[in-house]
């Protein structure tokens, strides 16, 4: 070892062994995680671990770039002094520690999402605030620090004695620089022939996530911020695309308002007097249907809106667009799937879109969003200010009037607080209001004021939904003293669920949401048991309401659509979905395509055409048009009278 080590490279052997190291026993530590995944099949941690053996080797050989190019270019008098010894001891202590840094929050982030690093973590790191904030309030990060820093000095310390005698064998200009090409040329052809599709070796979504590395994924996944439908994911001509996306959209309520075949405006028509009804739209934070007992569970987590439920119309069959917040914010104001890469709410150009709040104004409404963290965090302020809503965060709460507050915002109460006397306000105004209000407290660290439910606060997310619950319910019993609320329908949704990950790419079960329409005086109790996706939620919102109006929705009124024709979108930053009964079909980058046919539990794969090209219509439509300004209001407001 000693002699490999003398060699001018031969740090670079023991650099290699320790980033190699560190990541093997990290996938043993996930894979252990995961084993309840895996259904018994441990034969899937083979190709799992040689896979991810290879993509240890390319991270090793991206880190490791800069040292060797340090260790080709050094002086040989630099190399056998003091300073060199020093600074190379203190570089290994410092690689070391973060490493074991980065291991430890790879376990965080498969506990919280169940894949390795990938979109959301290049996304979190934006706001670190916020994230910091979040990891600090949920583990005892002091200590944690404090034990990956003992156990760095440990390893560096046992490898005191090689570091200080490596690199001291005299080694010739041309042979160093011959090395150096050589070693350099690695990184290079990883960049040119390693992508991150490759780890998709085997029929388990947890399997391939196992076989990523950590670091390279996440250095993938910055490379990958945003992603052109166009150029990765199966497509067809947009001419055909937008006629059949045309034909697809045609409903007993709707006339298109031009022939132009590529836009979809069209005129929405409901029969009888339209209902002049407030509205408060209510998105929770992480609200999985699972949660509730209208859904099926006993552990009593939500009585209020299992009473809600009672009392208003339950669609039984609602799914998320995807896992963020910003995608449930997208889907609820602009009723469109989800479009690969960045949501809307957070790419540039996303400002004058045809959104729900445009609907409201045009109606006569005051349209807000009130959210109880900062509006800057994810975009919302600009993207809700741009687009119709008159944007309200935790800054208008007083400190005084704060009963708790966690990184990501007040409690849910205070929120309910705060929306309300916005709602007084309107309507001293004498103008109705449409509200989206957006919760927080259903998020880790899942801390809320003492002595408001029985599970302690920050102990468990099933604390925090059960004080969600408690928080709604105290809103809506508050509500019922205000002159308002007689004429004010309440819609309780979330926007998305408790965790998006499962066995397969796009598990279905882990997108089902809850929806409740509350409105006793208005919409009878009832259930609603048709597929329905989240893009839907507007447009029957104003179906319920009885609004005519012109639109550039891709979502449906679940009460005028034939039967037979519902379709719900779930997806991930990269991984498009779409439900057509029976059928999932999967758009992927690397325009690979799938459909499995889902029944219970049980998955796998078919062929249909007819749901992979409809997946393709529906996607690649709404990528063209918001790339092409088709979703704008002033495209909607330009298109010419019937």
């Amino acid at each position: 070892m000693q002699r490999l080590l003398a060699h001018r490279f031969g740090p670079l052997a023991l650099g290699f062994a320790l980033v190699v190291g560190i990541a093997t026993l990290t996938r043993i530590a996930l894979a252990w995680k995961a084993l309840p995944l895996l259904d018994g099949d441990l034969a899937l941690l083979a190709p799992a671990f040689l896979v991810g053996f290879g993509y240890d080797c390319v991270a090793a050989a991206y880190l490791l770039a800069p040292f060797a190019l340090y260790l080709a270019l050094a002086p040989e008098r630099w190399l056998r002094g003091r300073a060199h010894r020093v600074l190379t001891l203190a570089g290994f202590a410092v690689a070391t520690f973060v490493l074991l840094f980065t291991a430890a929050a790879e376990w965080t982030f498969w506990d919280e999402f169940g894949t390795r690093f990938n979109f959301i973590a290049v996304d979190y790191l934006v706001y670190t605030r916020e994230v910091v904030g979040n990891i600090v309030e949920s583990y005892p990060i002091g200590w944690i620090l404090a034990g990956i820093a003992a156990a760095a000095a440990l390893i560096v310390y046992a490898m005191r004695r090689p570091l200080r005698g490596a690199a001291t064998r005299p080694l010739a200009w041309p042979r160093r620089a011959a090395w150096a090409l050589a070693l350099l040329a690695l990184p290079l052809a990883a960049i040119a022939f390693v992508t991150e599709g490759q780890k998709e070796v085997t029929g388990s979504a947890v399997a391939n996530e196992l076989a990523g590395n950590g670091i390279y994924e996440f250095f993938a996944a910055v490379r990958n911020n945003e992603l052109d439908y166009a150029k990765l994911y199966a497509r067809a001509e947009d001419e055909r695309v937008f006629d059949d996306l045309r034909e697809l959209l045609t409903t007993p309520d709707a006339r298109f308002v031009s022939g132009d075949r590529f836009s979809i405006v069209r005129d929405i028509t409901n029969p009888g007097p339209e209902r002049r009804l407030n509205v408060v739209l209510v998105s929770v934070e992480s609200l999985s249907a699972e949660f509730l007992g209208a859904f099926g569970d006993r552990r009593g987590l939500t009585p209020r809106l299992d009473a809600l439920a009672q009392e208003g119309l339950v669609f039984t069959r609602l799914y998320a667009t995807g896992t963020r917040t910003v995608r449930g914010l997208e889907a609820l104001a602009l009723s469109v799937p989800p479009t690969p890469g960045q949501s809307i709410v957070k790419r540039p150009g996303n400002e004058g879109l045809f959104s729900l709040a445009e609907v409201f104004n045009t109606k006569g409404y005051e349209s807000a969003f009130v959210y109880g963290g900062y509006g800057w965090f994810d975009n919302m302020s600009a993207f809700f200010g741009a687009n119709g809503y008159r944007v309200v965060d935790r800054t208008a709460i007083p400190a005084a009037d704060i009963h708790h507050e966690s990184v990501w915002g007040v409690a849910d109460e205070d929120l309910f607080a705060l929306a309300a006397k916005q709602m007084d306000a309107i309507h001293a105004a004498g103008r109705p209001f449409f509200l989206h209000v957006m919760t927080t407290s259903n998020h880790r660290p899942y801390t809320y004021p003492a002595a408001r439910v029985p599970i302690p606060s920050g102990t468990s997310r099933e604390g925090a939904v059960q004080y969600t619950d408690w928080a709604i319910g105290k809103f809506i019993d508050d509500a019922r003293s205000k002159p308002w609320f007689a004429d004010t329908v309440f819609v309780i949704t979330a926007d998305h669920t408790a965790g998006g990950a499962g066995k397969s790419d796009l598990p279905i079960a882990r997108y089902h949401i809850p929806l409740i329409v509350y409105a006793p005086a208005h919409v009878p109790a009832g259930r609603m048991e048709r597929l329905a996706s989240q893009i839907d939620v507007p447009p029957t919102l104003l179906g319920l309401l009885g609004f005519s109006y012109r639109s550039a929705f891709f979502g449906y009124d679940l009460f005028r659509l034939e039967p037979g024709r519902e379709r719900a979108f779930i997806g991930t930053y990269q991984v498009l979905g779409l439900i057509r009964d029976d059928d999932l079909a999967i758009l992927s980058p690397g325009r690979r395509m799938r459909v499995a046919h889902v029944i219970a539990s049980d998955e796998r794969d078919d062929d249909d055409d007819a749901v992979e090209h409809e997946a393709i219509v529906w996607y690649e439509a709404a990528s063209y048009a918001f790339r092409h300004g088709l979703m704008r209001v002033a495209h909607t407001r330009g298109q010419p009278a019937p």
